[in-house]
Parts: C-alpha cells; structure tokens; sequence
C-alpha cells in the first residue's frame, strides 16, 4: 500500500515529536519501505501502554536488511525480569552515589587543609578510604583539582526528615555547596510523591548510626559467619530477605549479610573477616539501622520506594533510609 505525500508528511511530524522526547502509547512495530513507501499496521486501536515504561519499537527496511530502534528501553518480560533490571540500575546508582559523596568529601578536605595528603590529615584518611573501596584514582585527582576551581564552595552535611505512606519514617542524607538549592528540591520531590516533611529528630531517634561490613551470601557459610563475626564482637548480623522471585541464581550480586559492629570495633571484625578469608565490603563512614523495622501493605511499600528512588536521583543527596520492613 502506498501512501500520499501528506501521509508521509503526517509521520515524519510523528517521529520529530518522538525524538524530542514526547511520551506517546507504543505500537507494536512498522517498516519503512525505501524512501518514500511505508507499510504495517499502523493504528492507534492496536497501540498499548504501561503505567511504568513507555517504549515504541520502530522497524527500519531497506532492501538488504531490517533494523528495530527502540526509543526507550523494552518492556521486561515478567516480573522477575524487571526485577533483575531494577536491581542492576539500582547497584549501578549505588556506585554513582558512592563516588560523588567521597568526590565532595575531598572538595572539603582540600577547601579546608590544601591539596597535600602530607600536610592534610583528612584528605589523606579519605584517600585510603578509596582504596579501601576499590574506588578509581582519577576521582581522587578529579575532585583535587575541582577543588582550587573559581567559586567552587566547601560542601556541608545535612540531614532531612520524612513520614512516608504507612507510618514508615524516612532519613535523606545531604552533602551540598548550596542547601537553599538542596532543600528545595528535596520538598519538592517529597510533595510530590505524597511524603511530608518532618521535623528534626522526630524520626532520628528511630535509628542507630553503626558500622557494617557487607558479605555476600555467596561468599560464605551462614554458621561459619554467625560464629566468627560474634566473636570477634559484632553487635549483630543482619541477613537479608528473600522475595517470591529471587532466586538463588540472582543472589550472587544483590543479597548480603550485614555485619552491624560499633566503630570503635569496627577494625577487629575487618581484620577477624581478612583473617579467615571471607570476603566483605567496607561501608562508606557508617549507616543508619532502623531500630525497630515497619511492617506495611504491598501498596504503601511501593509508593515508599517510588518516593525513595526520586530522592536518590538528586544530585545533593547521598543516602536514603527507611524503617519500613522488607
């Protein structure tokens, strides 16, 4: 079937208007034939939508060979498998994370000592730290000499307070050179996904700052852990939970034990762990532990964590935590 020249016109507005970023309810497929004949099913009554992910495959035909450009990503066959996807974006995020908050911890170790470990005792702790984290050099010497840039300010530590849906209470975690910046964007994010700000300390008191060193399930002996991580003083090891679609194929990656020690023992239980070849992985400075954990319905511990990864894609902010029970 051959289409008139303002057909052809039609679609070409069409795909202007995909590449610029309008979201429109996806069509299955449909082939571009030469330069100026198209064919396929093209109606809107076969279109389809997600409420999470909008994609539009589009085939490309030429002679020799057919091509398929999705604009977005394609919709996860099962839940399971957007599961897996979720979580590789969400360790990936993770990393980024880690890496901006130490790059903003030596932009203020530099500000305040200069830029010799010789002479400055806190950039030197935070690049051992970096090895310790099997962390690049460059974001070391990146973060240097973002440090001596014109107008670039010393970050400051803040913290924010949120109820979440459930009851479930919720501690953001902020390093910024601008917290008017910071904190407007975090009420916006928080209104916006039906959180409420807080006020200061009336959420805090619910958690405990600790050190935790995570190990892989995978990666040892539940008993063998248990036993030698109490002995070398933890205050407790907390094991990870299993949802219907995990797998123990998938928990090489995404589940840990956390082993919870005070800080001033945290070196014994890094040494006892090296010491009896168990693998683990440092945390970043400390992390906050829910004292008492929130059980919720399914519904309001997805809107919690809709609102959690918002806040997450924040630049200013460094760590989220919660009391909601998984």
């Amino acid at each position: 079937m051959v289409y008139s020249s303002s057909s052809i016109r039609a679609f070409g507005s069409l795909l202007c208007r995909i590449s610029n970023g309008v979201y429109l309810k996806p069509h299955h497929s449909c082939t571009l034939r030469s330069v100026f004949l198209l064919s396929g099913n093209f109606s809107y009554s076969s279109w389809y939508s997600s409420s999470d992910i909008k994609v539009l495959p589009l085939e490309l035909q030429s002679s020799n060979s057919v091509r398929k450009i999705w604009t977005s990503s394609p919709l996860c066959m099962g839940r399971r498998s957007c599961k897996i996807a979720g979580r590789k974006t969400a360790q990936d995020l993770k990393k980024a994370k880690l890496y901006s908050k130490i790059g903003k911890e030596i932009v203020s170790a530099v500000k305040k000592g200069g830029p010799s470990p010789i002479s400055n005792t806190a950039l030197a702790a935070l690049i051992e730290k970096v090895k310790e984290l099997d962390i690049p050099k460059d974001i070391v010497d990146r973060n240097v000499k973002r440090a001596s840039e014109k107008g670039q300010e010393a970050f400051i530590e803040k913290i924010y307070e949120v109820y979440g849906y459930g009851g479930v209470g919720i501690i953001i975690e902020v390093l910024t050179d601008k917290v008017n910046r910071s904190v407007a964007a975090v009420r916006e994010v928080v209104k916006d996904n039906g959180g409420k700000m807080a006020d200061p300390g009336s959420i805090m008191f619910k958690f405990q700052r600790a050190r935790v060193a995570n190990v892989k399930v995978t990666d040892v002996d539940r008993d063998q852990l248990l036993t030698i991580a109490l002995d070398a003083g933890a205050e407790d090891i907390i094991e990870p939970s299993m949802d219907e679609y995990d797998t123990e194929a998938d928990s090489s990656e995404s589940r840990v034990y956390k082993v919870v020690s005070s800080a001033e023992n945290y070196p014994v239980i890094l040494s006892k762990l090296q010491e009896e070849g168990i693998k683990f992985k440092p945390d970043n400075g400390s992390e906050l532990l829910p004292t008492t954990p929130i059980e919720v319905d399914d519904e309001a511990m997805e809107l919690n964590k809709e609102l959690m990864s918002k806040l997450l894609e924040l630049d200013d902010v460094d760590a989220v935590y919660t009391d909601q029970k998984y």
